[in-house]
C-alpha cells in the first residue's frame, strides 16, 4: 500500500509537559484524515509536526518514503490553512494567491495564471484584483485554500480553519472544501474539535487523546463501532450501559457486568405499557422533552441516576410524557448494539 505521509512513534516535549506520546499514523495518497479532540489533545501539535513548524524529540515523519524530520517548512512541499486565514492586508486577493510562487520566484505571468486558475477553482473568479477587506469571512477562507494550493504542495493541511464562520456557513464550507479536495486529489491532513465536520469531510477520523491515537477508522466505524467508552462518548452522543445476561441492567450491585453497551439516541425509542419489554430497553423518569424541528430529543432518569437519551422522529407520539412520569426506553435493533469492555460503574460518563 502506497503511503503518502507516515508519522511514525513520534514524541513531543514542550517545557515539562509530554504532547505527543508514541504517534504513530498513515495516510494514503489523496487521503482525507481528520485529527480529531478536545483541547490539549495533541492534535494541533501533530500537525505542526508535519508541517515542520515543530521538531521531534523521537520518532519519524516521511513524505512518501523520504525521511523530512529535518526538513524546514519552506522545503517540505506543503501547502496549510489556518484559522486565521493569514492574508496579507496590503496585496490583492490575487497577489495573495500568488504569493507562494513568488516566493518561489516564479515569473509574473505564470503568477496571475495560477492565481486565476485557483480562485476558479474556489468559485471566486474575477475577484483577483480586490482587496481582502472587501471580503466576507467564507470568501477569506476560499481565499487562503486557494492560496495554500496554489504551490501544488503534496500535502495540504488545515488547522481548525472553520472555527471563525456561524454555523450555517461552517456546513457550507464542509461541502466545499471536501468538493475542492476530491477534485484536485490531495492529501490532506485536518484538525478540528468539531464532531461533524470531522465526519462529514472525512475518509477517515484520527481521534487523539492526552498525547496519543486512542482510534483512527472511517467515521461511520468510529461511530458505530468505538474502540472504548471515550471514543463513544466523544464522538458524537451515547448511551453508556452496562449489560448482564444479554440485556441492559441499571442497578450493578450484586450484578456480574459483562460488558457495556454503546446506543445512540436515534436508535432508541418508546416501549409502550401494552408492549412486550424488548432486551435492550431501560427504563427511568423522564428528564426533558424538547422539539428540535427535525427529532424530539427525550432525556430520562434511571432510579441509579443514570442519564438515556432518545432522538425521536417529529412524528412520535410524546403526549403523556410529562417531567417526572415513566418511560422506558429501547434499541430494537440488536445489529445498532455496540459492545465494548466493561467499564466501572463510576467511570461511565454521565452527561449533565
Amino acid at each position: 500500500m502506497t503511503i503518502a505521509l507516515s508519522v511514525s512513534d513520534v514524541h513531543v516535549t514542550l517545557g515539562a509537559n509530554h504532547v505527543l506520546k508514541g504517534v504513530s499514523l498513515d495516510v494514503r495518497p489523496g487521503e482525507f484524515v481528520t485529527l480529531l479532540g478536545a483541547s490539549g489533545s495533541g492534535k494541533s501539535t501533530l500537525l505542526n509536526v508535519i508541517a515542520g513548524l515543530l521538531g521531534v524529540d523521537g520518532g519519524h515523519v516521511t513524505f512518501d518514503g523520504v525521511n523530512v524530520e529535518k526538513r524546514p517548512p519552506q522545503k517540505r512541499n506543503v501547502g496549510v490553512v489556518f484559522q486565521s486565514y493569514a492574508l496579507f492586508p496590503h496585496l490583492t486577493i490575487g497577489e495573495n494567491v500568488a504569493f507562494p510562487l513568488l516566493a518561489a520566484r516564479r515569473p509574473a505571468k505564470e503568477r496571475r495564471a495560477v492565481a486565476e486558475e485557483m480562485l476558479a477553482l474556489v468559485q471566486l473568479p474575477g475577484m483577483a484584483d480586490r482587496d481582502p477587506a472587501s471580503l466576507s469571512g467564507g470568501q477569506r477562507q476560499r481565499v487562503a485554500l486557494a492560496r495554500a494550493l496554489a504551490a501544488n504542495p503534496g500535502i495540504l493541511l488545515l488547522d481548525e480553519p472553520m472555527a471563525a464562520l456561524d454555523k450555517q456557513l461552517r456546513e457550507q464550507m464542509q461541502v466545499e472544501i471536501t468538493r475542492i479536495q476530491r477534485k484536485v486529489g490531495i492529501t490532506t491532513v485536518s484538525v478540528t474539535h468539531d464532531q461533524t465536520e470531522a465526519l462529514t469531510m472525512s475518509d477517515r477520523v484520527a481521534i487523539m487523546h492526552e498525547g496519543r491515537l486512542v482510534q483512527v477508522a472511517s467515521p461511520e466505524d468510529l461511530y458505530r463501532r468505538p474502540v472504548n467508552a471515550y471514543v463513544a462518548s466523544f464522538l458524537g452522543e451515547a448511551n453508556l450501559l452496562p449489560v448482564s445476561d444479554g440485556g441492559l441492567i441499571d442497578d450493578t450491585a450484586g450484578v456480574h457486568v459483562e460488558g457495556t453497551a454503546v446506543l445512540r439516541p436515534e436508535d432508541m425509542s418508546i416501549v409502550r405499557p401494552d408492549e412486550t419489554t424488548p432486551a435492550w430497553s431501560i427504563e427511568g423518569a423522564v428528564r426533558l422533552v424538547s422539539f428540535q424541528g427535525s427529532r424530539y430529543r427525550l432525556e430520562a432518569t434511571t432510579d441509579h441516576g443514570r442519564k438515556v437519551v432518545a432522538s425521536l422522529t417529529p412524528s412520535a407520539d410524546v403526549t403523556g410524557l410529562a417531567v417526572g412520569s415513566r418511560v422506558r426506553l429501547a434499541c430494537r435493533n440488536p445489529e445498532r448494539v455496540h459492545m465494548i469492555d466493561t467499564v466501572p460503574t463510576a467511570a461511565i460518563p454521565i452527561p449533565v
